[in-house]
């Protein structure tokens, strides 16, 4: 991908500081995350609707779901790169749709965006990449310093320090996908979001995500947000797991949310649909797409 057009910019602006009104102990025990009533409708269609939840500080929390049930909608509605149509979320006691586009510009900084391509700059070697969310962010840092900063993270990912002077063309995909770990982790973000992190990977590759995603969590105080086809993946790295069912393939009174637990209940989950999705079967599926139900 060229830097001359990335999909999304979101390191910008300067950093927030807490409101000071608020004390140390209210904000350690509010949610990091609030979503309330959401519902996202895109030309007429309706992806998400009805969605309450909340994310607490420190928490992993793993989005499954089968294509086309909103898992990436959510991921995006939580992070302002997709408004609401009905309904608000809240980072940090923030309502995000309240903000301006300056104001909104501040709060993401305080997120790290892991996507899943990677999403690096074609023009621009391995430094470069991991330092540019500083340099677009931090004023009056020195080349030293970044260069500390960039080497740091480099290594807290499982790269060889020569890495750095390479292009993205000359890494594996799984080398690729650490180096934007490592890009979204130098500014030391409250939240991160990571969009499909295995895909495209072998096992072992994979593993390897899964064991960076974990040691984050271990170096940081950080919250995450795992959107994953990848069963795997929700095991190991999740405190809690959501599931998503398709709107369209439900009746207007029932939840889109499937699940909402720990991932060691998934294979016991009440509902039939999430216990087939978690062990790959196809189950009513079938039955489903033979009555053009999608």
């Amino acid at each position: 991908m060229s830097d001359s057009n990335p999909p999304i910019d979101p390191f910008e602006q300067d950093s927030s500081e807490p409101r000071a009104e608020e004390s140390a102990v209210a904000v350690a025990e509010r949610p990091l995350v609030e979503v309330e009533n959401l519902e996202v409708t895109f030309d007429g269609q309706t992806v998400l609707k009805d969605i309450d939840c909340q994310i607490e500080r420190g928490q992993t929390v793993a989005v499954i779901g089968e294509s086309g049930c909103g898992k990436t909608v959510f991921m995006k509605t939580i992070v302002a790169l997709v408004q609401p149509t009905v309904g608000r979320v809240k980072f940090d006691g923030q309502d995000l749709s309240g903000l301006s586009p300056a104001e909104l510009a501040v709060v993401r900084r305080r997120f790290g965006f892991v996507f899943q391509h990677a999403a690096l700059f074609d023009s621009m070697n391995i430094f470069d990449n991991v330092a540019f969310p500083i340099r677009q962010n931090e004023e009056g840092v020195d080349e030293a310093e970044i260069n500390d900063r960039v080497r740091q993270h480099i290594g807290e990912v499982g790269l060889p320090e020569e890495v750095i002077y390479k292009r993205p063309a000359e890494l594996s995909g799984g080398m690729q996908k650490r180096v934007g770990l490592a890009r979204a982790l130098v500014l030391r973000p409250e939240l991160v979001v990571y969009d499909e992190p295995t895909t495209g990977l072998d096992p072992i590759m994979s593993d390897v995500i899964n064991e960076l995603i974990l040691n984050t969590r271990r170096m940081y105080p950080v919250t995450s947000i795992v959107v994953t086809h990848d069963m795997h993946t929700a095991r190991k790295v999740a405190d809690r797991v959501m599931m998503f069912y398709p709107r369209r393939r439900l009746e207007p009174d029932q939840s889109q949310v499937l699940f909402d637990a720990p991932p060691s209940q998934l294979e016991h989950a009440e509902d039939r649909r999430v216990r087939q999705f978690v062990r790959g079967e196809a189950g009513d599926r079938i039955r489903e797409m033979s009555q053009g139900m999608g």
